[in-house]
């Protein structure tokens, strides 16, 4: 496939942009910054720009289209992941104007161009727990796609709009328009870096609701979603199978979801960031545990 890449040079962009020119698609990476590898066309595009948007998506993706005359529609999909990462890194004001004037200039874009597939990145904040203000517990766990979504920073506002956003756009054109509500993103090499910490405290992991997802477990989440078809408009979960900490699934139950509605039995070891609908319906299947790193202290 050729794939528009917006965001590519960030933490998690990287690592699916190279996971997807592994597997043969050509992608360009659309940001503000290059990303510099091998097999990918970096592009830089503001995204809050609806006319550099336009244009980008209407220009060849590289110069090998210029043999094709005319040229064929430049792009087979769109994957979507730039944004202003998380608040507190600029004003509450320009994180959401930013982030949700960048999502819907991609999205009208991509679709007015009559591209059928847009893969978005959405957040685990979007359940209000992660920056809520005090202790904010869920309403119930595993936390599923089905639980509300009320947050109460700018960021996971902007996220919360950019699904509302992306739902209307399926509507209007049909185009299928996944969202992935990733949870805290770790690099191969964070596990020595921080889950050290993690393992001895778990209450340092209660805003991520003890959850995490491995870059290359969600580059295999991106490639799926590019893979299936004919889904409309879906959000899913994105977390890896375990925790990240080294507590039972009974144990924080006890310690830091007392009174919390426990929906069904859960494994000792599972995620309370549920992902039993990417299973299903995508065929996800993680891959990576910081257990293939450090040892299990308990």
């Amino acid at each position: 496939m050729r794939i528009f890449f917006t965001g590519g040079t960030g933490k998690a962009g990287k690592y699916v942009v190279e996971h997807l020119v592994e597997q043969g698609h050509q992608v360009t990476n659309a940001d503000l910054e290059p990303l510099g590898t091998d097999g990918v066309d970096d592009l830089r595009v503001d995204l809050t720009d609806v006319g550099q948007v336009y244009s980008a998506l209407a220009a060849p993706s590289n110069q090998g289209q210029l043999d094709h005359e005319p040229y064929d529609p430049s792009y087979d999909a769109v994957v979507h992941f730039a944004a202003i990462p998380r608040p507190m890194l600029e004003s509450d004001s320009e994180t959401f104007r930013t982030n949700i004037l960048a999502h819907y200039n991609v999205l009208e874009a991509a679709t007015r161009l009559g591209i059928r597939k847009v893969v978005f990145a959405s957040s685990e904040t979007t359940y209000g727990i992660c920056f809520g203000q005090g202790d904010r517990k869920p309403e119930y766990v595993p936390v599923d796609e089905e639980h509300p979504t009320v947050p109460e920073d700018a960021y996971a506002m902007s996220k919360v709009a950019g699904e509302a956003v992306s739902r209307s756009f399926q509507q209007r054109t049909g185009a299928d328009v996944y969202g992935l509500r990733i949870n805290n993103v770790i690099e191969p090499h964070e596990y020595e870096q921080y889950f050290g910490d993690y393992l001895e405290d778990p209450s340092l992991r209660r805003r991520n609701v003890f959850a995490y997802i491995d870059t290359r477990d969600l580059a295999q989440l991106v490639r799926l979603c590019l893979e299936t078809d004919g889904l409309g408009y879906e959000v899913f979960n994105v977390a890896n199978a375990d925790m990240s900490v080294a507590a039972k699934t009974d144990e924080i139950i006890r310690d830091f979801y007392d009174g919390v509605e426990v929906r069904r039995e859960m494994g000792p070891d599972e995620t309370f960031y549920s992902i039993e609908k990417a299973r299903r319906v995508l065929g996800y299947s993680p891959e990576h545990s910081w257990r293939d790193v450090l040892s299990d202290p308990r």
